[in-house]
């Protein structure tokens, strides 16, 4: 393993030490999760996936069977009324 060090401000320094507390991390996880990040934007999304997966920190599942398709869900709401969008409003 290795170490870098780096210069930064003290104004970047302290939101670090802050975000790193308030998810309850180490500084050192959130700089090395960040720098992945980074390093591993050329990665497909799949790829990312697969890497998340990998380090633990994704859960996947594979639905079963395919999903039904627009005519099979009017088929299956029919009756229910109309549906209202409240874009979180209540």
């Amino acid at each position: 393993m290795k170490q870098l060090i780096t210069r930064i401000d003290d104004e970047l320094h302290a939101r670090l030490k802050a975000r790193a507390e308030a998810e309850g991390r180490s500084m050192n996880d959130l700089v090395t999760e960040a720098l992945r990040v980074v390093v591993a934007q050329g990665e497909s999304p799949l790829e990312r996936r697969d890497r998340l997966i990998a380090e633990g920190k994704l859960l996947a599942f594979e639905p079963e069977g395919e999903a039904p398709g627009h005519d099979k869900l009017e088929e299956l709401s029919r009756g229910w009324g109309p549906i209202r969008w409240n874009r979180g409003e209540r």
